[in-house]
């Protein structure tokens, strides 16, 4: 079956509702299902370090589905039940698709990412009510472990901790160094620790426990994109069946083999990937346990797509921009696509690539609130260079104007507000307060949609196309520019790798339009030719960026997302302390942090400064100011 056109989509749809499908209604009931078809076939395979001929890891679906069952049981054996949650805090491994599988399986599973801080992992953990936490032994170049142990100690309903050591993946020299040079883990906690592997490893390989038959939550996501502070999203089982079955449908088959380096607590990989094979039979591929983040994988990378026999590579905007840094030094002619989402992707880079490749490049979207997949450009049909694709079957979207929250005409733009079985409308959010204003219409309505916060618009063909993040418009004097404009433009010049367009403060405008860029390896500009370049090309002349700044690398998500938080940082600190130095006033932000409920706050050393005359300077400015040490 070929998946080309918004035709195809609707033959599909028009079938039989969702409802009335023949589906399994858990993830282990698919997975079950999947073993059956396709025992024998390759599932899952993984390898510790990058090398293209490097030791690797790969189970069966036979061998995985009775690793999952294992690890189900060893849950409910420590009182995980339905309702009970169990967390995990992993680089990607084998254990960690094991984890997310199993953790369903006996109740509700939680993939919390490693690189928040401890307080961050113990906030979601007692959100949450974990009772059960699967983590990292302490090892070389990871402080995984020492931040699960300070996160336990600050949340006792964490009454098990299981622990993977690394160590079973190494061989030779590096597998005799690695007990000597172990980091300790002075932080004690109450909760009972475990070795994962041979506590899973003593449990049966049938299930010990009666599955249950009826629809529930399954799974707890963070959210940690581009806002700054978590919220703990509720994902169904239907939802996670909706989202392995649609890709099924549009891009995974049983004899695809999947890359994707990307980290196992975002839906991206979990939901979609993960899921997606768990659905089809495919093969996944996880190289590293940091992924794209890994050492030498981006060096390696086209080696390993060809060791694999890789068909499909799965990215983010910004890992497809360093591939484009190394030459293509490898046999990739199984390689039939490359799928990216997480945020859009340049017109220039998406050239660049296909030019390099020879592949052409599938955008889709997703988000975590929805399960994950909205959209996707048809593998087999037309693909609009910088759209998001058409919607998925039995997926409905509508554009909401901003201003009053009406349907707008066909190609404005406006929020884009979604419903789909990956919804779980009115219950999106574990935090009740978190769901108002949530969706369109509003509570009285029997029809909802989520609210996405993203910006965009649908085209006479019906494809999607994604402008930016509702909150991150740049305010100009009540004027809204949308930052996509700027980030675009900059990217069309041949020494910018990615950019990052944020609004600054300013005294008299509120915000004014300021991009960070980083540059191609070995690429060399300056600043005023990227002015220049930025006057040409963007269209919308109060959208011209009034500070350019060129980093070594933009800070980013664990996905790949250029990280804005830390860009709005950057120019607060920089915007305030040069109004302070230029009104004579020794006092300097030294900290911007993030507060819940005010945002974004600088933090100053007053140096001797006058208190007054420097809140007459800070006062022109909108976001607020607190002298160091304040609560």
């Amino acid at each position: 079956m070929t998946y080309a056109t918004a035709l195809d989509r609707d033959a599909i749809v028009q079938e039989m509702a969702w409802e009335d499908r023949d589906l399994p209604v858990t993830t282990y009931g698919m997975l079950t299902r999947t073993a059956a078809e396709h025992g024998n076939r390759p599932a899952l395979s993984y390898q510790l370090t990058s090398g293209p001929t490097d030791p690797n890891e790969t189970l069966t679906w036979n061998a995985l589905r009775d690793q999952v069952t294992q690890a189900a049981n060893l849950f409910r054996s420590l009182g995980v039940g339905e309702n009970d949650v169990v967390a995990y805090l992993l680089p990607n491994a084998t254990e960690t698709v094991v984890t997310y599988l199993g953790g369903q399986t006996a109740g509700i599973v939680n993939p919390i990412n490693p690189l928040l801080d401890a307080e961050q992992i113990a906030s979601i953990l007692r959100e949450t009510g974990a009772k059960v936490l699967v983590t990292l032994r302490a090892f070389p170049k990871t402080d995984v472990a020492q931040k699960a142990a300070e996160a336990v100690a600050m949340a006792p309903n964490v009454e098990h901790v299981l622990e993977i050591d690394l160590l079973r993946y190494l061989t030779g020299l590096k597998r005799l160094i690695v007990p000597l040079i172990r980091p300790k883990n002075p932080v004690s906690h109450s909760a009972r620790v475990q070795n994962f592997n041979q506590a899973v490893a003593a449990q049966p390989k049938t299930l010990t426990f009666e599955e249950g038959t009826e629809d529930r939550v399954a799974a707890y996501f963070h959210t940690g994109g581009t806002t700054g502070m978590p919220k703990v999203a509720q994902h169904l089982f239907s939802g996670i069946i909706y989202n392995g079955w649609v890709v099924n449908q549009v891009l995974f088959k049983h004899d695809s083999v999947a890359m994707c380096p990307l980290p196992m607590f975002h839906v991206f990989g979990a939901t979609i990937v993960i899921g997606g094979a768990v659905s089809s039979g495919a093969h996944v591929v996880l190289p590293t346990p940091q992924g794209y983040r890994g050492d030498g994988v981006f060096d390696n990378f086209w080696k390993l797509c060809e060791r694999y026999k890789v068909t499909f590579l799965i990215g983010v905007p910004t890992a497809f921009a360093a591939l484009m840094q190394r030459p293509v030094d490898a046999d990739i002619s199984s390689m039939k696509m490359a799928f990216s989402g997480s945020a859009p992707l340049p017109i220039e880079l998406y050239k660049r690539f296909e030019k390099a490749s020879g592949m052409k490049i599938c955008e889709a979207y997703g988000l975590t609130e929805a399960t994950c997949a909205v959209s996707a450009n048809p593998p087999d049909g037309m693909k609009k260079i910088g759209s998001v694709g058409l919607p998925l079957p039995y997926v409905d979207v509508k554009i909401i104007s901003i201003e009053t929250h009406e349907e707008v005409p066909l190609g404005e733009a406006g929020e884009i507000c979604i419903s789909s079985p990956g919804v779980y409308m009115g219950q999106t959010y574990t935090e009740e307060a978190k769901n108002n204003d949530l969706y369109y219409p509003g509570p009285k309505s029997n029809a909802q949609f989520l609210r996405t916060g993203d910006l965009g618009r649908m085209d006479e063909d019906g494809y999607l196309w994604i402008s930016g993040r509702a909150k991150d418009l740049i305010i100009r004097g009540g004027h809204n520019i949308d930052p996509a404009e700027i980030e675009e433009a900059l990217a069309g010049h041949e020494a910018v790798a990615i950019a990052g367009a944020i609004g600054q403060p300013d005294s008299f405008a509120g915000e004014l339009p300021c991009v960070y860029v980083e540059l191609v390896a070995g690429s060399k500009t300056t600043v005023d030719e990227l002015m220049a370049f930025a006057s040409e090309h963007v269209h919308e002349r109060a959208a011209i960026p009034k500070y350019v700044e060129v980093l070594d690398e933009l800070p980013k998500t664990a996905v790949g997302k250029v990280f804005k938080p830390d860009l709005r940082k950057m120019a607060i600190t920089r915007v305030y302390n040069e109004a302070l130095e230029k009104a004579g006033h020794a006092a300097r932000v030294i900290e911007v942090r993030e507060d819940k409920k005010r945002g974004l706050v600088a933090y100053l050393d007053q140096n001797g400064a006058d208190a007054e005359a420097v809140g007459h300077v800070l006062g022109e400015f909108t976001r607020p100011w607190e002298w160091r040490g304040a609560a």
